[in-house]
């Protein structure tokens, strides 16, 4: 039993972090306060409410803390705590991307393109934009207004003549300098004022030259640039939710029977960028206030970037410590950042928008979730397990007639698929097409040093018939942990058809057969076509890279810069292929020993 009077008294009244551990030394909990034995000795009450705060109380045989000078400080302590620990009683953000960026590159020739990730290029990011989908919807668009270049910079440098862009009028070629550079120059500055949503201020300089066009009898270059105003306004029409507010995120949020909805839009240059969902992981008893709270520390402290932080967030009601947090997101960004509440005028309308998404988020995801439920509580049944399934996973082998072999485990916990633990592996080693040593290989490579208890499946699926199957029998012969997993293999019928599927348990050698419309076999059919899927798309990566691979890169000794004089001096990849040996030393930087080696290398000699 913890001693929390003891404890108690030599806790400082200062603000910090705390660490509460049950019996097998793990962090259970993670909370921060102004005043840590105030905080603290609120727990150990004799009344205490929370069904939440109880259940915690009666785990704790262990209570650690770190004072911090601040309770700003305290807050992002705190957060970088959960984000180490996971602590199974605090709200948890599973959301581990990168937002994308349109980026305009600091070229004399600048590209326009898509980006993720850290913002090391040099040159001009616009957004963050929800998905993918929306920068290229964005791109899709702008390429039809201002033909600037949106090829890779080694395909751009290699070019002698223009491209299809260019002949579909998507790319004015200033490779090959069928535009000046002052007029490239021009298209490249509209299109970053477009994007800073300076719409009319682009439409007006568009129909001034335009003007200037007809006056001097240049009716082609006037027709163009008016063509250019019409698909600009078309643009502007299709932006049905625009504002005066320049850059700000407007959070709603859902909470009902356990679930949490968390609904983001993101507002750049006065307009709606576009939306996303989030579904943070809850306790049970956990308060509306604990949770938006929770969520803002994690969304905005944990990868999201403190370049594209928002410098207003708004949300529906003011938070018990909204100055604290705005307070630690602020010295995170660098640079102020307001959290706000929105009653009337244009926020209210946004913020109106997002809560009713996130009510529908809510809704929809209580109607999974109970569908979920009844699928893993009928799976539970049929394979008579005493306990709630909590973990699956399940393999599955990919590859072309034994080339380029992919293994996939994905991983489903008791809210269904977990992407996060999803993982590839590139089989080596083995003979190929020989799909039981690829799965022996998986197996052994997925379960040989699992030290964490947590992480064994309750169950492990595996891919295929009996074959498959005794090879997980004797990988988990020796198997040196007190919790063995359930073995099944997903054997498909005859005409291979779903519905069909016959189920092998390992531990009884039993077959079943279940009914189509069974909820255990479609949660089984879903697990198994998850992990079919997430193998075929790495073996699908691997393989194009290894077909669009150049034999240039297999020469020792060539790299990157003398692959590109090659290129440009033979007229790319075609003619670097038909040169003689004579020909290819040549090249500036190509010895006769070098022409010699990529000759053969083109040749297969």
């Amino acid at each position: 039993m913890f001693d929390a009077k003891t404890f108690l008294k030599q806790v400082p009244h200062q603000p910090g972090v705390y660490r509460m551990l049950n019996a097998a030394d793990q962090v259970i909990y993670v909370g921060k306060a102004k005043d840590l034995r105030a905080r603290l000795s609120s727990y150990f009450r004799t009344n205490v409410d929370s069904i939440k705060t109880r259940s915690l109380v009666s785990q704790i045989v262990q209570v650690e803390y770190t004072l911090t000078h601040s309770e700003t400080e305290a807050l992002i302590l705190e957060n970088n705590l959960i984000k180490q620990f996971l602590p199974r009683y605090n709200v948890l953000l599973r959301d581990d991307k990168s937002y994308p960026y349109i980026l305009i590159s600091d070229h004399k020739h600048p590209r326009i393109s898509s980006h993720r990730g850290p913002r090391k290029s040099a040159g001009q990011y616009f957004g963050p934009y929800p998905n993918a989908g929306a920068v290229w919807q964005s791109l899709k668009s702008l390429q039809k207004i201002f033909p600037i270049r949106q090829c890779e910079d080694g395909f751009y440098r290699a070019r002698t003549r223009p491209c299809l862009q260019y002949q579909l009028k998507l790319c004015s070629a200033p490779c090959v300098g069928k535009i000046s550079d002052e007029e490239y120059q021009q298209q490249v500055r509209l299109a970053s004022l477009f994007l800073q949503g300076k719409d009319q201020q682009v439409i007006d300089n568009l129909v001034q030259r335009m003007t200037q066009a007809s006056e001097t009898l240049q009716f082609e270059q006037a027709a163009q640039l008016r063509d250019k105003i019409i698909a600009l306004r078309k643009v502007q029409e299709q932006q049905s939710v625009s504002g005066e507010h320049d850059e700000m995120d407007i959070i709603g949020f859902a909470y009902s029977h356990g679930v949490a909805a968390v609904h983001v839009l993101f507002v750049r240059q006065q307009k709606v960028l576009g939306s996303k969902a989030y579904f943070p992981k809850v306790p049970a008893d956990t308060e509306e206030s604990e949770i938006l709270s929770a969520f803002l520390l994690q969304f905005y402290l944990d990868g999201y970037g403190t370049q594209q932080m928002p410098r207003e967030i708004v949300i529906a009601k003011p938070l018990p410590e909204m100055d604290a947090v705005a307070a630690a997101i602020s010295e995170i960004a660098g640079r102020k950042v307001r959290i706000t509440y929105a009653q009337r005028g244009e926020k209210a309308q946004y913020l109106s928008l997002a809560q009713k998404n996130a009510q529908l988020s809510c809704d929809n995801k209580q109607s999974l979730s109970q569908k979920m439920a009844l699928r893993y509580q009928q799976l539970q049944q049929l394979l008579q397990l005493e306990q709630p399934i909590t973990r699956m996973e399940c393999f599955d082998i990919s590859h072309t007639m034994g080339q380029a072999t992919i293994a996939s485990c994905v991983v489903f916990d008791d809210q269904g698929p977990y992407k996060a633990e999803y993982r590839r592996y590139n089989v080596t080693g083995i003979t190929g097409g020989d799909d039981y040593a690829a799965m022996q290989f998986a197996l052994d490579k997925r379960y040989t040093k699992l030290q964490d208890e947590e992480k064994i499946p309750d169950i492990i699926f595996i891919d295929g018939g009996q074959g498959q199957l005794n090879i997980a029998i004797t990988q988990f012969a020796n198997w040196p942990h007190a919790k063995m997993p359930l073995l099944v293999g997903v054997a498909k019928g005859t005409s291979r058809k779903p519905g069909l599927e016959t189920l092998i348990l390992a531990q009884s050698g039993r077959s079943i057969n279940l009914p189509a419309d069974a909820p255990a076999l479609h949660l089984i059919q879903q697990i198994r076509d998850e992990a079919h899927r997430f193998a075929i798309t790495g073996h699908r990566n691997k393989r194009g890279k290894a077909l669009i691979k150049s034999p240039l890169e297999q020469v020792k000794g060539i790299g990157e810069k003398r692959r590109q004089a090659l290129l440009q001096y033979l007229g790319g990849l075609q003619g670097v292929m038909r040169a003689s040996v004579t020909e290819l030393s040549s090249v500036p930087g190509i010895s006769k020993a070098q022409a010699e080696k990529i000759y053969h290398a083109c040749h297969n000699k």
